[in-house]
């Protein structure tokens, strides 16, 4: 198995344990949670993107030429997409407020569990979403460089 490859696996791995670690007391707390989904594609985004930001000489797609363009243009619905279900989350909020995800806690847990989902998925979806718009350029300028240079 090569090093990339190790690498990848290793940080696949890491990736999962922190969305485990940041969706357990969600789900171990409440029923039916209905934003399950995209929290999870924010924590993964905002950790798998962010790496590739900074550390893409070290991934797959360091010498991959047409792979770094297909995701550049496939970046820019994903953007789209999540900032789309951050504002459905957002009007959630306005309009149904997280007492009715979180309506049958009782009382003393109720709050402090709506201000770590509130505060958890607009973290994970901002910081996805800013990687998100930042990865296709650091794409682009490495398919530039590996070009004309031969420098990831």
């Amino acid at each position: 198995m090569s090093r990339t490859t190790q690498l990848e696996l290793i940080f696949w791995v890491f990736t999962a344990i922190i969305t485990a670690v940041v969706l357990l007391p969600i789900l171990t707390s409440v029923e039916n949670y209905p934003f399950l989904f995209i929290n999870i594609v924010y924590i993964v985004a905002a950790v798998t993107v962010t790496r590739y930001l900074f550390l893409l000489r070290h991934t797959f797609l360091a010498r991959r030429q047409r792979l770094k363009v297909a995701v550049f243009f496939l970046f820019i619905p994903f953007v789209f997409y999540l900032i789309q279900e951050l504002n459905h989350f957002q009007v959630f909020l306005d309009e149904e407020g997280l007492d009715a995800v979180v309506g049958n806690l009782p009382y003393e847990q109720r709050n402090n569990m709506m201000d770590y989902i509130r505060n958890q998925m607009i973290l994970f979806g901002v910081a996805s979403i800013v990687a998100s718009v930042a990865l296709p350029f650091r794409l682009l300028a490495s398919v530039w460089r590996l070009r004309n240079r031969g420098v990831v």
